[in-house]
């Protein structure tokens, strides 16, 4: 017949009790969408039911059902292993031997005593005791190191106390500190100037312990110094009054800072331990000669050492 343009084959398949309205865009776009869109759009697709006598089985389409938004929510999955509790976590994972408790609280009692000591110094820096609260910040350090030890060395290592530890830290090296640095520098350089340089400390500090917290650990260096080292810096030329001027010791206040949260690989005391006894005889035989240049020759030396790890890793 003349005029008369055939239909396309998919529309001559569209039988009149589909669910599908008709159109090719349309279709197109529910396939393309995936199952998730179907559900949002509470669109269910049953098959097409066959002609009566047929002696097949009729499928009758899908039942509609109204989707929830917690359907749509994603969930994190559980880590692999971790045993669900409605109960509080224990705070020391393993036997909960007399023992065990007994060792796990000497730990954290030196990580408390940590923070005692920090806030200690901070008072005695309020009371004008500049001397006094350098000498706390050193038992910091000692109390610092001493509990990460005693952890190890009872199989006590937690969670929890790694937690501890960083709070106690930031309390003792991230305000004690620089509370104690600008005590020290008060009257040698503008209030401004000294408050600048050790919230500075204070913030270079948080981001430090935040980074170690989150970060894989290197058994070898420290990925910037470390906020233990630079409180026992900073406590130490504060006790032995380094013959600098006051804008001199806020410069080193403020290298000190950057060094903290610096990308530079710092060697841990385990591997200068190892170093060649030649090497310890230098500083030892500067102490006895002059004490403050050995020690700013000394920081020096250490903080020089990590760019110079970094060039020495780049070109190899």
């Amino acid at each position: 017949m003349e005029g008369y343009v055939p239909r396309a084959p998919w529309r001559r398949r569209r039988a009149t009790d589909s669910p599908r309205p008709g159109g090719r865009r349309w279709a197109g776009r529910l396939r393309r969408s995936g199952s998730f869109a179907r559900q949002v759009l509470l669109v269910r697709v049953g098959r097409r039911r066959p002609e009566p006598g047929a002696g097949s089985t009729v499928v009758a389409p899908a039942p509609y059902e109204p989707v929830t938004d917690s359907s749509l929510v994603p969930v994190s999955p559980a880590p692999a292993g971790a045993a669900v509790s409605d109960g509080p976590i224990p705070l020391l994972p393993g036997e909960h031997t007399p023992a065990r408790r007994a060792k796990f609280v000497i730990v954290n009692a030196c990580t408390l005593s940590s923070l005692t000591l920090g806030l200690l110094a901070i008072f005695l820096a309020m009371q004008g005791d500049v001397r006094m609260a350098a000498i706390c910040l050193i038992a910091c350090v000692t109390f610092d190191g001493l509990d990460g030890a005693l952890a190890r060395r009872f199989r006590v290592v937690s969670p929890f106390g790694a937690q501890m530890d960083s709070l106690a830290d930031m309390c003792s090296f991230g305000l004690a500190a620089p509370v104690v640095v600008y005590a020290s520098l008060s009257g040698t350089v503008p209030a401004a100037a000294a408050a600048a340089g050790c919230t500075l400390v204070a913030g270079c500090a948080a981001i430090r312990l935040a980074r170690f917290n989150v970060s894989p650990k290197d058994g070898r260096f420290f990925c910037g110094v470390p906020t233990t080292m630079v409180a026992a810096v900073l406590a130490v030329g504060v006790l032995i009054e380094l013959p600098m001027s006051g804008a001199a010791q806020l410069a080193g206040v403020t290298l000190l800072a950057f060094a903290m949260v610096s990308s530079f690989p710092y060697a841990k005391l385990a591997r200068l331990v190892k170093l060649p006894p030649w090497l310890w005889l230098l500083p030892i035989v500067g102490a006895l000669v002059d004490p403050r240049l050995t020690f700013a020759v000394v920081v020096a030396g250490y903080l020089a050492s990590g760019p110079l790890l970094w060039l020495r890793h780049r070109h190899t």
